[in-house]
């Protein structure tokens, strides 16, 4: 590496209003400089884009800070040291951990983590054995507390998360049933995954027609992961000690004013139903925990992901708006 050699970063141009565009994000360039002490530099492999870089384009208060403008657009990254002034890493180490959306990394390596890329290839350390995975499994067993025989409803059940979440269910004995946006990706969470059931909401007008006879034991658990028309079709077939997980509301986030519709909350008092939004990193030291159970059932067979790749670092906004339209199946990773 030397000094002359580019780098190449995303920033946020404009903050979208509605669904954003690729003019919302600007490329930069600039020589790459050298890590001084107690820093590393990194050449970036792949990078994630996930749905709450959504939430992070307002200019709105929320659990973290809004991505400024001209800044380097947030997110996950997998990359391989090239240089290290610091006791813990060596050039040719890989790591993970926030590198932005940017072609190298340098700095001090705070919340960056080596990974095995013998356990797993390095890009599952942004998906099943990543902040998705951990999702899922954070999600469903602390707040979902799944038991065998009882019924998992999953939203967005072919995503990053909810691919690995209905998965978790099963392994923990309960009939699953998915909701996703298209017949290519109900299949693959029945036929593959191993779903008890799936439907596709994009094909259907009456959600909870459609869902009742898929649940005829009612429901359990809901992971959520979309809000919106479905999840007040799940709220009416809830049973009694359902719980509910709040993933994400992906079918709201580029609503500019709240959606209005049926205000089912009460259903929570007569079903004496706890619902409970989360946030990944409030497990934070509980990682290696999950991390090793998420490794152990992929070793055993019990654990199947997806990557749904797109190359090329300049792609990484269009990968982004084609994540969040749902045209992926299994976890967006830009490989670069």
């Amino acid at each position: 590496m030397t000094t002359t050699e580019s780098h190449r970063r995303f920033v946020l141009a404009a903050r979208p209003s509605g669904e954003p565009r690729e003019s919302d994000f600007r490329i930069e360039s600039a020589p790459l400089r050298q890590p001084g002490a107690g820093e590393i530099a990194a050449r970036v492999a792949f990078l994630s884009v996930d749905p709450y870089m959504r939430s992070r384009m307002r200019d709105a208060p929320s659990y973290a800070p809004p991505v400024g403008l001209g800044e380097t657009m947030t997110g996950a990254g997998v990359a391989r040291v090239t240089a290290s002034h610091h006791p813990a890493f060596s050039a040719g180490d890989w790591i993970a951990g926030i590198t932005g959306w940017q072609s190298h990394w340098v700095g001090e390596p705070r919340g960056f983590f080596r990974i095995d890329p013998e356990l797993a290839p390095p890009s599952a350390y942004l998906g099943v054995l990543g902040h998705t995975g951990l999702t899922a499994y954070f999600g469903l067993l602390d707040i979902g507390h799944p038991k065998p025989g009882e019924t998992l409803v999953v939203s967005g059940a072919a995503g990053a998360v909810g691919s690995i979440a209905g998965q978790i269910g099963k392994i923990h004995g309960c009939r699953v049933v998915g909701v996703a946006g298209a017949d290519e990706k109900v299949r693959w969470v029945v036929n593959e995954l191993g779903f008890d059931a799936a439907f596709n909401y994009k094909t259907v007008s009456d959600y909870r027609r459609h869902l009742a006879p898929l649940c005829p034991a009612g429901i359990d658990i809901y992971f959520d992961n979309t809000g919106g028309p479905v999840s007040d079709a799940v709220m009416a077939l809830l049973n009694v000690k359902a719980r509910i997980a709040v993933c994400g509301q992906i079918s709201q986030y580029n609503l500019e004013e709240a959606a209005s519709g049926p205000r089912l909350d009460w259903l929570l008092i007569v079903k004496r139903a706890r619902k409970e939004g989360f946030l990944v990193t409030d497990y934070a030291a509980r990682f290696p925990e999950g991390r090793a159970a998420l490794a152990a059932w992929l070793r055993e067979g019990r654990l199947q992901h997806r990557e749904h790749f797109v190359d090329g670092f300049e792609n990484t906004p269009r990968a982004f708006l084609d994540m969040m339209r749902g045209e992926n199946i299994g976890k967006t990773i830009v490989r670069l």
